[in-house]
């Protein structure tokens, strides 16, 4: 099956990224998740730590300023170096 990601940062030539292979389980993972801003997106994420704790997972969270942008790159260096995996939630 072939996917198609659009990205919306308005690259006139789109990067292309090989998708990572996902981790067999997440016991002892340490997972972040990132809150884009966006009303009620923590009360997902709240659900989501629940989830993931609860079979083993250690959960980070990190917020953006502001979802009309994206994340600073110090946030997503910090993120990088500290997470195994990350979710990028929003809700509305």
């Amino acid at each position: 099956m072939t996917r198609v990601i659009l990205d919306p940062t308005s690259e006139i030539v789109p990067a292309e990224r090989a998708r990572l292979a996902r981790p067999m389980s997440l016991d002892g993972m340490t997972v972040g998740l990132l809150d884009i801003s966006k009303p009620r997106g923590d009360i997902f994420l709240n659900r989501l730590e629940e989830r993931l704790t609860g079979i083993g997972a250690k959960v980070n969270r990190y917020r953006k300023p502001t979802f009309t942008k994206p994340a600073p790159v110090d946030l997503r260096q910090k993120i990088s170096m500290e997470c195994q995996v990350v979710i990028e939630a929003l809700a509305d």
